[in-house]
């Protein structure tokens, strides 16, 4: 499994941006208001980073340490999945507060102060949400197993000289 690369987090961050600021303009030019976030979802959002390094820190101590318990492979991958899904959501999540904030700063009247403050904190606690989840994905990585062969091995076919 390949490590989350940042052109996949970038691309998450700008298609978040350029909806958010899509979604605000819309509310807009309909005569609505603008989208503001729960002040929940910042919360969740630095709660789920939380989570990825809470499970993550088994997985990692069974690697480093050898008189650990051993943890089952399956639960290392699944973990190393809700990381990186994690640091896709906060990145796109991140993109989407930056995307409301460059649209509210654009506008010829300043937004109050409530909703810049849920924004910056959405845009602050994806960013956060991404380090915790790039944290704990590597934490996650099992050593390659000497016997396994990659499938473009040009002697994963083929019979065993001696």
């Amino acid at each position: 499994m390949k490590r989350t690369g940042p052109a996949v987090l970038l691309l998450a961050a700008v298609l978040g941006g350029a909806a958010a600021f899509l979604v605000d303009h819309l509310l807009t030019a309909s005569g609505r208001a603008t989208f503001t976030p729960a002040v929940s979802l910042p919360i969740l959002l630095v709660l789920l980073g939380a989570v990825c390094l809470t499970l993550a820190w088994p997985i990692r101590r069974s690697l480093r340490e050898p008189d650990a318990p051993r943890v089952d492979p399956f639960r290392a991958v699944r973990t190393a999945m809700l990381a990186r899904a994690s640091s896709i959501v906060g990145a796109a999540l991140g993109g989407a507060g930056l995307g409301f904030i460059a649209y509210l700063t654009t506008r010829p009247v300043s937004p109050g102060i409530g909703s810049m403050g849920t924004i910056i904190a959405t845009a602050v606690a994806g960013v956060v949400l991404v380090a915790a989840a790039l944290i704990a994905e590597p934490w996650c990585m099992l050593p390659k197993d000497p016997d396994a062969r990659e499938p473009d091995d040009p002697g994963a076919g083929a019979p065993a000289a001696h």
